[in-house]
Parts: C-alpha cells; sequence; structure tokens
C-alpha cells in the first residue's frame, strides 16, 4: 500500500524530493530512487525533516517499527497509519503519549489517483494536521473524515471493495462471453460500463435507485436482466459481503489490539 500511495503522489505532480520512502527491500525502493524520492532502509530517515511520517507496516510488525521510531521522532511530527486494527491510542502510547496520530484507510487505487480514503484523527491531533492529511489523500483521490470507531466498516466497504467490484467486472464480462462476445471485447465493456456508473454516481449526485430507473424500460432488457439479479440476492450477497468483511476487521483489530497491549 506505500509503494501504491507514493507512486499515486509522484503522479500527481508531489515533488520526490518532498518524499521518503524507508523500507528493508531494495528491489521495494528501487523504482521510488529512480524517481527521485530519498529512500533508505534506517528508520531514522523517515524523520529527518519532514512533518508526516507515515506508517505502512504489517500490523503484527507494529510494536518493533514504533519501538525503533521513537526515539527519531519529534514531538510535533504527525504520525500517518495505514496499519489496520491498531488504534491511535496504542499507537501514540507506543510513540509517547501525546504524539498526534491519524489513522487512515486508502486503496491501492490510490496509485492512479483513484482511491476513496478515510481519515480518523487520533486524540492529540489538532483540526489543522487532520486538514492536511485530508488534502493529502484527496491528491490521490477523494478521502472523507469519519470517526475512529467506523474505521472497520470502511475496511468492510471500501478497503474491500475493489476486490467485489473486480468480481462483479469478472462476471460481467462471463455472462457477455456465454452470450457470444469476444473474451477481450467483454471485459473492456464490463469495466468501462462500472466505471462509467461510478463516475455518473458521483458526477449527477442522483440516487442509483434514479439512475438504474433511467435506463429501464417497462418490459425491456434491463428489467429482464435486473429480475434475475433479484432471483439470485445479488443486492443481499453484497450487504452480506460489507458486513462480513466489517466483523473480520473488528475481529482482527482485537488480536492486533491484544499485540500492542502486549507489547506497550
Amino acid at each position: 500500500m506505500g509503494g501504491s500511495l507514493l507512486q499515486g503522489l509522484l503522479d500527481a505532480g508531489v515533488d520526490p524530493q518532498r518524499l521518503t520512502a524507508v523500507d528493508q527491500v531494495a528491489d521495494i525502493l528501487a523504482p521510488l530512487a529512480a524517481r527521485g524520492v530519498v529512500t533508505g532502509s534506517d528508520l531514522s530517515l523517515a524523520c529527518e525533516d519532514r512533518d508526516v511520517v507515515i506508517i505502512g507496516v504489517k500490523p503484527q510488525s507494529a510494536a518493533g517499527v514504533l519501538g525503533a521510531l521513537a526515539p527519531h521522532l519529534k514531538a510535533d511530527q504527525l504520525i500517518v497509519s495505514i496499519m489496520a486494527g491498531v488504534t491511535t491510542d496504542h499507537i501514540a502510547q507506543m510513540l509517547g503519549a501525546d504524539q498526534p496520530v491519524v489513522r487512515v484507510m486508502p486503496q491501492t487505487l490510490v496509485r492512479l489517483q483513484a482511491g476513496a480514503t478515510a481519515v480518523a484523527s487520533g486524540r492529540h491531533t489538532t483540526p489543522q494536521q487532520v486538514s492536511m492529511v485530508v488534502d493529502l489523500f484527496s491528491r490521490v483521490g477523494s478521502s472523507v473524515e469519519v470517526s475512529e470507531g467506523l474505521l472497520d466498516a470502511v475496511t468492510g466497504l471500501s478497503g474491500s471493495g475493489p476486490a467485489y467490484v473486480y468480481t462483479i467486472i469478472e462476471a460481467l464480462a462471463d455472462g457477455g462471453v456465454k452470450a457470444g462476445l469476444p473474451r477481450d471485447t467483454a471485459l473492456q465493456l464490463a469495466a468501462q460500463t462500472v466505471a462509467g456508473a461510478g463516475r455518473m454516481v458521483l458526477e449527477t449526485g442522483e440516487h442509483p435507485a434514479t439512475l438504474r430507473d433511467q435506463v429501464t424500460s417497462p418490459g425491456g432488457t434491463t428489467i429482464a436482466g435486473l429480475s434475475e439479479l433479484e432471483a439470485g440476492r445479488v443486492r443481499h450477497a453484497l450487504i452480506r459481503a460489507v458486513e462480513a468483511a466489517t466483523q473480520r476487521a473488528q475481529e482482527l483489530g482485537r488480536v492486533d489490539d491484544s499485540r500492542a497491549k502486549g507489547a506497550s
């Protein structure tokens, strides 16, 4: 996720000299270094002359990384965490009780400046710091501020959402192939249909049901297809998918929360 975010920021026109990437794997850093990003393997490098430090490690690595990072942080440096399930309070505890921390839930779609990111503030952040993070992630898509308690729901919807949509695109394309279309043509039509429909919702502000009714003629082809979707309980399945993913995020958060307490 961190690499996708950096590539997206670079493509959005952010000066590479304002960015620093730290990783233990040289192959991950190489393409970023080639674009002018400051890179290295020493965690202290991430804190040098930077107002914001973004942490994108696996939750199980949080204690080790945060412990190594803490001695190099200044009190006013903002921590932005994309670690799932690790709360701002526990991050602050591992870094220093008053360290400002913001959690975000982005998507890999930030690589294309098409991400949907939720931003949740910790107790020691200022409104200006939160606004800065919202603005930063708006460079790579859209971003909204939510309470930290809603981040699991965000994970279930937009965090896991691209996988749901990829499945829908694949199924639509398979339907086209079954109806006689060449595979590449079916996939192109399916993907563009989904992309265009999403854009229509965002740009018109119309409710999806209203837009659906506008293209559904009495006795026509679309209502015949929609009837099959209702028979297959597709809407119910998507609602349950979001619910199940949210519940799983909550479960993982409880596990990681216990680990964080044990490490603090």
